[in-house]
């Protein structure tokens, strides 16, 4: 057998750790995800392979970069794995919780090294004994005692895993594999040894069955020699009673579909000679010299090549499906960043955009005629910063199932702790957010999700005893409307008791009128410590949630809105910006301030007729198409000095949020422009009424308006 390469030149491989940390990430969440969607269902083979896959990749990541302790649960997770592909162990559904349970323990190592989280030892070895016994014993019983079981006697095992009396070989059958790998430029650059990969071959190969060879693809002049590129193209050949999936595995995080080629070919087992009328004992194969297998397109035909005598050919030259814990052409389409990097960009065409507002409004005062060029230069500017800006943004707009995939897990175990039938339906999963928005709204969405759990959805038997389906639905929806996300979280249970609301507010001393309309009726949920659970528990009950939520969302410019019908269900809709970063808003002008209204609340504007302003309980409003509009002056919230205090004079702009209009008095409109969002409380302290401030053109800064807390403030006022 060929022995591993040996290097003095060590290579630190803790610049990469990153990498692997977000690579393992991305293989639990995706390990997760199959494993809810299985509901307690056998896997089908497609997804046991992906299963394995990623665990697989967890436990050669690790042992690459050193983190040998997160190998312990993968590889007995990944022998168990193994047992279930190869129909070894028939399948029960307490392992889709074991594996669950294992992928937690593994979450728990990761963060220990990249957080410094703490790392429970009892816990991981509770799950490796877990995951022994599913080995040892084939299975374990569904009911939580602990009791062994025999393996299940009535698995349909593939003939050619069987022997004379019916029973289930223990090993697969020995086969000849021959590889040829061509390894990128960039593979030891990348931390990849090729060493470990001879050794992880020559592992799965029989004593004495394992050959590799190393060809240059070129040879570069002295002075051109890279020694981090990758110049070298392997062949290997091993004789193995391993799968061809596990020989594909060894290549995980190493190689694309175009790197690799295979060629997999059966034998008669060692020691046995096949003659004319049957097979003689005493003899083995002759182990034929390297042949290099072509590295051509998949699917290319190894039919030319005639198979040495005394085996039989059991594929073609095949290219390995997919990339080993890659996407197919990964490399060649995407790279990570750092968010730190990408916030940066945004912040630096923030600066363009301003600059640029600077420039549009100096050529704005020159001459048209004589300084042409130079007004449709900065027009030209003006086009480009903007494609710039939507370029830029672009990068960090993730999509929402990054929030949604964390949900199937909480209410399959919610559900079962309740002892509730729970269905959870997403729609809009690919629905586009920026990250910062994605980081920031998964607790109040996590509040609701309980709530609806909790509260909304009833128990099994209180369905059937009103005539629904045994199985209660949870809805999670997310779309873009015009400028805004829309998230909806709705249940089909009972709806909200608005007599229990009410007694519930009276209870607290919560101002409330029995005249208040069903919509203002469910505002009061919003109120701290407002809870009407009969009971304390540890899902809810203590009115920490709604609150939370509404200033969660109302943090980040976002708005909520319920509405409900008794015995139907419930819908909370959350609406947010799609980004906290630029916005587009209308440039008003009151006294000498500037102010900027975000333009997606905007209906319209006007200039009042006196006949259509009123006096209603002391309150100015205006008449606009038989609604009366409340009136809010800017100049009176603000306290700003030689404002326009006569609607007729000044111009009223009306804006909407969730149904409740209001008109804004201004003294003039200037100019529909983009802005970039700075935050005004890191730098000065908290403005009510704004959600941040802008640098203008002129260099002056302008409070952005958040329409919520206008209204608000002119309530209380």
């Amino acid at each position: 057998m060929t022995s591993p390469i040996t290097t003095n030149d060590a290579i630190d491989l803790r610049r990469f750790n990153q990498v692997f940390f977000e690579e393992c990430a991305e293989h639990l969440a995706d390990m997760e995800q199959i494993l809810i969607s299985l509901c307690d269902r056998e896997p089908d083979q497609e997804q046991l392979n992906a299963i394995f896959r990623a665990a697989h990749s967890i436990k050669g990541g690790a042992g690459i970069f050193g983190f040998e302790d997160m190998t312990l649960v993968t590889h007995v997770m990944e022998s168990l794995l193994d047992r279930l592909r190869n129909r070894e162990t028939p399948f029960v559904p307490a392992m889709i919780d074991l594996f669950l349970e294992a992928g937690d323990v593994i979450s728990m190592q990761l963060a220990g090294h990249r957080e410094g989280g703490e790392v429970r030892p009892e816990a991981v070895d509770r799950v490796r004994l877990k995951l022994q016994q599913m080995i040892d014993a084939g299975a374990t019983d569904c009911d939580g005692s602990g009791e062994l079981m025999p393996p299940s006697e009535d698995v349909e095992w593939p003939q050619e895993f069987v022997d004379a009396a019916g029973s289930p070989q223990q090993e697969y059958p020995l086969c000849r594999y021959q590889l040829s790998f061509a390894p990128e430029l960039q593979t030891f650059s990348r931390g990849i040894r090729v060493e470990s990969i001879i050794a992880e071959l020559a592992e799965l190969a029989e004593p004495g069955a394992f050959h590799c060879r190393a060809v240059l693809t070129h040879l570069p002049e002295l002075e051109l020699f890279d020694p981090e590129e990758c110049i070298t193209r392997w062949h290997f050949t091993l004789d193995s009673k391993a799968s061809r999936d596990q020989i594909l595995d060894v290549f995980m995080f190493v190689a694309d579909e175009d790197q690799l080629a295979i060629r997999k070919v059966a034998i008669e087992p060692p020691g046995t000679e096949r003659l004319e009328g049957g097979i003689r004992a005493g003899t083995a194969p002759p182990f034929p010299p390297l042949t290099p297998l072509p590295l051509e397109a998949e699917g290319a035909s190894s039919e030319a090549q005639p198979h040495p005598a005394g085996r039989r050919a059991c594929d073609q030259d095949e290219t390995a499906p997919g990339a080993f814990g890659r996407r197919s052409g990964e490399t060649d389409s995407s790279i990570r960043v750092k968010v730190a990097k990408v916030d940066q960009l945004v912040n630096q065409v923030g600066e363009l955009l301003i600059t640029q507002a600077m420039l549009a409004q100096i050529a704005g005062s020159l001459d048209a005629q004589q300084h042409e060029a130079l007004r449709k230069s900065v027009a030209q500017l003006e086009r480009n910063t903007r494609d710039l800006q939507g370029s830029i943004m672009s990068i960090r707009l993730v999509p929402i199932s990054i929030v949604f995939n964390r949900f199937p897990r909480m209410v399959r175990e919610m559900a079962g702790k309740l002892g509730k039938q729970v269905e959870l339906k997403t729609t809009g999963d690919s629905t586009e957010l920026d990250k910062g928005l994605i980081e920031k709204i998964s607790d109040p969405l996590s509040h609701l999700v309980r709530n609806a759990l909790d509260h909304g959805l009833e128990t099994t038997e209180r369905r059937l005893a009103c005539g629904k389906e045994a199985t209660g639905t949870l809805q999670l929806k997310a779309s873009q409307v015009g400028g805004r996300i829309v998230i909806d979280v709705l249940d089909d249970g009972a709806g909200l008791n608005r007599s229990r609301i009410l007694a519930k507010a009276a209870e607290r001393g919560t101002p409330f009128s029995e005249s208040m309309s069903d919509d203002e009726v469910w505002q009061l949920i919003f109120a701290p410590g407002f809870s009407t659970a009969e009971t304390v528990t540890d899902i809810s009950g203590r009115g920490v949630g709604m609150d939370v939520v509404l200033k969660n969302v109302q943090a980040i410019g976002g708005r909520v809105h319920i509405s409900s019908e008794a015995g139907l269900g419930t819908r909370v809709s959350i609406s947010l910006p799609l980004t906290l970063a630029i916005l587009e808003g209308l440039a008003v002008a009151v006294g000498g301030e500037k102010f900027i209204i975000p333009l997606n609340v905007i209906i319209e504007s006007l200039q009042p007729k006196a006949e259509q302003l009123k006096t209603v309980n002391g309150r100015q409003v205006v008449q606009v198409r038989g609604d009366y509009l409340p009136i809010v002056p800017l100049h009176r919230l603000f306290q700003v000095e030689g404002a326009l205090r006569e609607p007729e004079r000044g111009i009223l702009v009306l804006v909407d949020l969730e149904g409740e209009q209001m008109a804004l008095l201004v003294d003039a409109l200037l100019d529909e422009q983009q802005v970039v969002v700075k935050s005004i409380e890191t730098n000065y302290r908290k403005v009510e009424g704004s959600a941040g401030a802008t640098i203008l053109g002129d260099g002056r800064v302008a409070l952005i308006l958040e329409v919520t807390e206008l209204m608000n403030m002119h309530k209380r006022r």
